[in-house]
């Protein structure tokens, strides 16, 4: 069933309740009458309430509704919050280099007011010593807990633990954060047009991570370009 209301001629009824076209009520006319209404205004009769006895019709202008309904739909989806759950994996014995960079990852997606899931790695015999990687996984807690809090305990998955980290802000609120900083920015740069390049491709990157659309695996490339040097050194 089409959810396009009918308009002007399909409208087949003996008689209307009229809205006119700036919402006031004109009253209950033939049809042929308000079809006459609607050509004198140069607007459309567009049947609003279907299932009223008799059916409740407005004058307006049927294209320009579309549109504009269209263009709220839209926006509407454009400010909807999505949850994220993003990854970050650790080895028990990570170097502490590695660490701050990877915790600096953690730092950024909770701001962004999405999820983290910490996946902690043993290999061989690091097996037998679980309790590494959950002393690992508190240290990290610890050090984001203004940023995020402990969603799901720390439990063991075959070879790996895994603990998930919630944002103490929702991901509406980072966006309209995000939105604040970015046009913050460009006024800024507006009002300050001698700025460097490289000071506008900075904030454009920085505008590019706030939103939270890089990809999925650009993200896991970048993850996993951070881990390879820790991971030679523990094999060395």
């Amino acid at each position: 069933m089409s959810a396009e209301p009918r308009i002007n001629d399909r409208i087949r009824v003996p008689e209307v309740r009229l809205v006119g076209p700036s919402g006031e009520q004109v009253g209950i006319v033939p049809l042929a009458k308000a079809l006459e209404l609607a050509q004198e205004y140069d607007l459309d009769l567009v049947e609003v309430a279907a299932t009223a006895r008799p059916p409740v019709c407005k004058l307006m202008d049927y294209g320009k509704f579309k549109y504009e309904s269209a263009m709220k739909a839209r926006e509407a989806r454009k400010n909807q919050a999505h949850t994220v759950i993003k990854e970050m994996k650790l080895r028990p014995k990570i170097d502490p280099h590695d660490y701050d960079t990877k915790k600096g990852h953690v730092v950024r997606f909770l701001k962004q007011g999405d999820k983290v899931k910490i996946t902690i790695m043993f290999r061989g015999r690091e097996q037998s010593r679980p309790e590494l990687g959950y002393r690992l996984l508190q240290r990290l807690a610890e050090d984001v807990q203004d940023l995020g809090f402990v969603e799901s305990n720390p439990k063991q998955d075959g070879r790996n633990m895994i603990m998930v980290l919630g944002p103490h802000k929702k991901k509406t609120e980072a966006m309209a954060e995000a939105r604040q900083a970015q046009e913050a920015r460009k006024a800024d740069a507006k009002a300050n047009p001698g700025r460097s390049q490289n000071a506008a491709d900075s904030d454009s990157a920085e505008d590019f991570e706030a939103e939270g659309v890089e990809a999925e695996g650009v993200e896991a490339a970048e993850v996993e370009k951070t881990e390879a040097p820790a991971e030679a050194s523990a094999e060395a």
